[in-house]
């Protein structure tokens, strides 16, 4: 296991190869660590709430837990209102906010515009929930969440 210390270091490291305009980015099973190492931490899933209803989502300490999401579910309409829910779900700016979607497009839009909005660290999780699709278009089998063998709970 490793230290809140070594994550942060990794994903400064993302941050700084990459350069991402938000705190960093992490792996699944860093993610995973951090918020065991740091109750405090959430984990904000900006999928829609069909694909939770429909795909699952992950299981993480009690109350790490957020869903927000980033587009609207039908219709793909970007949600107006996700930074004034993001803030109230999440009222500390200096609080480690972990960002999640499917394969890590949308997360990476959400950690962009929480950094913008004074979220001092702003993650994008890496691979997704359910990572990058297979050679038979499959999800769930080459990278995310799921794929690493983290918990989770299905639909």
């Amino acid at each position: 296991m490793s230290s809140l210390d070594q994550i942060f270091t990794k994903a400064g490291a993302r941050r700084a190869e990459h350069q991402l305009p938000y705190a960093g980015a992490v792996s699944p099973s860093e993610a995973f660590e951090l918020l065991q190492l740091d109750p405090k931490a959430r984990l904000v899933d900006v999928r829609t709430r069909a694909e939770l209803d429909w795909v699952g989502r992950p299981l993480v300490g009690d109350g790490q837990y957020v869903h927000i999401e980033w587009t609207r579910y039908p219709g793909g309409v970007p949600n107006a209102e996700f930074l004034d829910q993001l803030k109230q779900a999440v009222p500390s700016a200096d609080t480690p906010v972990l960002f999640l979607c499917r394969s890590a497009a949308r997360s990476k839009l959400a950690a962009v515009a929480a950094a913008q909005a004074g979220f001092e660290k702003a993650y994008d999780l890496l691979e997704g929930f359910e990572g990058d699709k297979d050679g038979n278009g499959h999800r769930k089998t080459v990278t995310g969440w799921c794929f690493r063998g983290l918990p989770w709970i299905g639909a």
